[in-house]
């Protein structure tokens, strides 16, 4: 049984959303490499030229253009709520981190359509006594899902990156006359459950924002 308490990634995408935020139950067959209790030095990765590059854990992802970067921000709003709180904080490199938090305009904006975004985090796979398989990771973000109202499309399920496999789930929450639609991937690497959360208001604006992550620079995830 996965720890509930640490579901920062959710946590985090929800407070930056105001009420978006992430994933399902299950657990489908995938990443069936077991998640190693120790873990590599966590590498935060650097945006330019409009791309995130991660190389320890071999992947790029796109930015579209004009969109605003809050990851340090998110990260340290994150650490000072939980100082106070009393639980991990995600910007502990050891328990997790945000990686790259962007958002087609800033969160506190408010608009007639919904806010893209892109979430990608990292947490140390070690918090989840018996996580074995990625889509294990989906059972306690799918509990803050469900309370924040977003209903699963479908049970978690592989789904290939280039050569890449990781486990995906989709969903999708009415907030009032929109529909907001979010797909989560996940993969297990270097003792992390590394999440890839892509927020939109169409399954095609989603699926471009999906089609913009790539493997294979750097080093290789192990």
């Amino acid at each position: 049984m996965l720890a509930v308490g640490m579901v920062t990634c959710a946590t985090v995408c929800v407070r930056a959303q105001a009420g978006q935020q992430t994933s399902s139950s299950s657990s489908s067959k995938q990443g069936s490499k077991a998640a190693t209790a120790t873990h590599s030095p966590l590498d935060s990765g650097a945006v330019s030229n409009g791309v995130y590059r991660n190389s320890g854990f071999a992947f790029t992802c796109k930015i579209p253009p004009g969109w605003v970067l809050r990851t340090e921000e998110m990260n340290t709003r994150e650490s000072e709520g939980e100082e106070s709180g009393g639980s991990k904080p995600i910007a502990d490199g050891k328990a997790g981190r945000v990686l790259l938090a962007a958002f087609s305009r800033p969160p506190e904006a408010r608009a007639e359509d919904v806010n893209a975004s892109i979430l990608i985090a990292a947490e140390s796979a070690a918090a989840y006594p018996g996580l074995k398989a990625a889509a294990q990771y989906f059972g306690p973000v799918g509990e803050v899902a469900k309370a924040q109202g977003f209903e699963a499309d479908n049970e978690p399920y592989e789904f290939a990156v280039g050569a890449k496999t990781m486990v995906r789930a989709d969903f999708e929450k009415d907030v009032g006359t929109r529909v907001m639609r979010q797909s989560t991937l996940v993969m297990l690497a270097r003792g992390y459950a590394v999440s890839f959360t892509f927020i939109g208001g169409t399954e095609d604006e989603v699926e471009e924002l999906v089609q913009g992550l790539s493997f294979g620079a750097g080093k290789a995830a192990k």
